[in-house]
């Protein structure tokens, strides 16, 4: 069984640093034999969280759109790759509105309880998050990890990795940064190869 990846791309400039540097990822994750997926943001139909508690109640999230298919698809993937560039000091709109409408899960989680993950899923479960900033700070991408490992915890993986790039300003681009895209696909490669031999050591008889 091949391992799946998923890239979300949270930037709401189609093709810009960010994004390409995801597909830099996905390209050596598929290199490595993984079925890869790509879903950017801006191109599905979700509503923000209304803040209403239905979830509460039943576990289910009452709108019922994009952003519910989109969670089904990350509950299935062996490896989670969320892309966002840095916006005022953190993750997009378009992110933050999609991590948040994860609230569902947090009811099945703490109140249903119907939802549970155990330390072996989530070992084997990897998230990686990828970003690109402007700015040439070393703190320019805290503001981020917060909500990043929220969406990992709440959706049992790993919080495993960053593939980040800043200076992006002076770079005048990803396509110019003397290591990030190699990175990146390396990275890619990488986790693939760690998943797939985790996958193969578990299957062997004890």
């Amino acid at each position: 069984m091949s391992i799946s990846v998923l890239g979300i791309s949270g930037s709401p400039h189609r093709h810009g640093n960010t994004e390409t540097l995801l597909d830099s990822f996905l390209d050596g994750a598929k290199t490595t034999g993984a079925e890869i997926e790509k879903v950017v943001l801006k191109d599905l139909d979700y509503a923000p969280c209304r803040g209403c508690n239905a979830c509460h109640k039943s576990g289910e999230c009452v709108v019922r759109d994009d952003a519910i298919v989109l969670f089904d698809k990350v509950l299935k993937c062996d490896c989670l790759a969320i892309a966002s560039p840095i916006y005022t000091m953190g993750i997009t709109a378009e992110l933050k509105g999609f991590i948040d409408r994860g609230q569902f899960l947090w009811a099945r989680k703490f109140i249903f309880k119907t939802l549970y993950f155990t330390d072996d899923h989530i070992r084997r479960h990897k998230g990686l998050f990828i970003s690109t900033a402007g700015q040439n700070w070393d703190h320019v991408f805290d503001g981020a990890f917060p909500a990043i490992t929220a969406i990992f915890n709440g959706t049992g993986f790993e919080y495993y990795d960053n593939i980040i790039a800043n200076n992006m300003d002076e770079y005048k681009g990803i396509r110019n940064h003397p290591t990030a895209l190699k990175e990146a696909f390396e990275k890619g490669q990488n986790v693939v190869a760690l998943l797939e031999k985790m996958q193969k050591d578990a299957a062997q008889p004890a």
